[in-house]
Formats: structure tokens, sequence, C-alpha cells
């Protein structure tokens, strides 16, 4: 059986040293290789040699974003993010990559991120979808999500937090806000524009129809196919299924 090899990629000489001592710590058997910590020297290394099963990669390097990296190497391998940022700034590639640990580079919370790739190993998504969702995930990073919304009522106007929203759904092409306290708000927005306006975190697709805060949700129960039946507070009217095909990322985004 061959060895699993690892990358790692990091223009912090010290950070990238104590990253490889510990991961050796944790796994003596894996192969272990420090890669050039710029965009353009790890995007070289990349085309010329056989990609890592495992990388661990910084955020921020000398001379770009692991964005860029990404975008122009196509790594094949999993990812595991290294960063200095806050935890609320990269809490959304938790669901997109296999872990991301915070720096100064802690010896648990490494080994936790380890285990969850051997968990995950073998059930991942094909390559270039994965990559796609590391991708997505970076582009994400800075964005600022809608807070609010602007409700026309009869004679008024009404502010409606997003907090407040327990589920968006649609019928007859109209979208209508169902909130915690059980009431209905028309949106004037489509289901596919709210999908890209709010929090990735806190708002799930679940399907066509329904969009769904993570706060809505009371439990999970097997459908038919492979489905998952969801049940929601307040109470949806019609019975709300996640497909086979997206029941491993909703189960992934619950998991966070």
């Amino acid at each position: 059986m061959n060895k699993l090899r690892v990358a790692i990629v990091e223009d912090e000489v010290p950070a990238a040293r104590l990253l490889r001592t510990l991961i050796a710590r944790l796994r003596p058997a894996w192969e272990i290789e420090v890669l050039p910590g710029s965009v353009e020297e790890a995007v070289q290394w990349f085309a010329a040699n056989r990609h890592p099963d495992l990388l661990f990669l910084d955020i921020q390097l000398a001379d770009g974003t692991s964005f860029e990296l990404l975008s122009q190497a196509r790594p094949s391998s999993a990812v595991v993010f290294t960063t200095a940022y806050d935890e609320y700034a990269v809490r959304a590639f938790s669901v997109s990559s296999i872990d991301y640990i915070l720096k100064p580079v802690d010896e648990e919370r490494l080994a936790e991120a380890i285990a969850r790739y051997e968990e995950l190993r073998g059930r991942m998504l094909p390559p270039d979808d994965y990559l796609e969702t590391l991708l997505d995930a970076l582009q994400r990073r800075e964005k600022r999500f809608r807070t609010r919304f602007l409700i026309a009522g009869v004679d008024r106007f009404l502010t409606l937090p997003v907090d407040d929203v327990a589920y968006f759904y649609s019928e007859n092409k109209v979208t209508t806000a169902v909130t915690f306290a059980g009431r209905n708000h028309v949106v004037d927005l489509p289901l596919s524009r709210l999908e890209e306006q709010l929090d990735p975190d806190r708002f799930f697709r679940a399907n066509r129809q329904v969009l769904l805060s993570v706060g809505a949700i009371d439990r999970l129960e097997p459908y038919f196919n492979g489905k998952v039946s969801v049940t929601v507070h307040p109470p949806h009217k019609e019975r709300i299924t996640v497909s086979e095909e997206r029941v491993p990322l909703f189960k992934a985004w619950l998991n966070y």
C-alpha cells in the first residue's frame, strides 16, 4: 500500500517547520514535503510533480492568496487551510475543505483535523467538484451578507431582520419569508438571488422550493430513494425533502 503523501504550503518558514514536525509526530508513516511558500513557485511544483493526498495550505501566501494557487494549480488534493485569520472569518471553510487550523498551530487541533480527513477520505466529492467548492468558499470569504429586508405592507413599510427568518419558500413564482414567530412576508426576490445574498453558514437550499435557516430545523428522517425529510419550526405546509445528491452537503453543513 502506498504511503499517504502530504504537502505544506506556508510562506513563514518557522510555521512550516512546526507544522511538519507536528504532523510527523502524529503520523510518523506519512511522507511530508514542505513546498515553496509563494503562489508562483507552488504552481510550478504542482505542474511538475504528482499531487499529494492531503495539502495543508496557508490562506495568505507571500505573493498572493490560496485562491490564486488553487485556481492556477488545480490540485487534486484534499485541503486543510492554515490561517492567522480569526475563526469567524474562516468558518465557511469547514464545510468546503476538510478543516481549517488557526495559527499558531495547536497539536490537539491538528490531530482533530487529521482525524477528520481520515474519516472523510474515500467519501469525498470528485476532485474537480471538490476544488470548485473550495474556490467558491474562498471567493465568499470577504463577502458581506444581507442582514435585513424592506417589506411593503398595506399602508407602510417594515424592516424584517434576517435573524427573524426561519425559512423562505417559493410558490407560483412568489417568495415568502416565514419568521420564527410564524408570520409570513412576501419578499421581492427569487430563491436563487436570496441564496447568493444570505450567509451560507446559516441558510441552506434544501430544494428548488425551500431555503432553510439552521435555527429552524427540528429533526431529520430518512425518506424514499435516499432523500431526507426535514421537520422545521414553525411547520411548513408541505413536506420538505433534501435530494439524495445533496444529503452529504446538508449533513456537513449541519455538522459544522
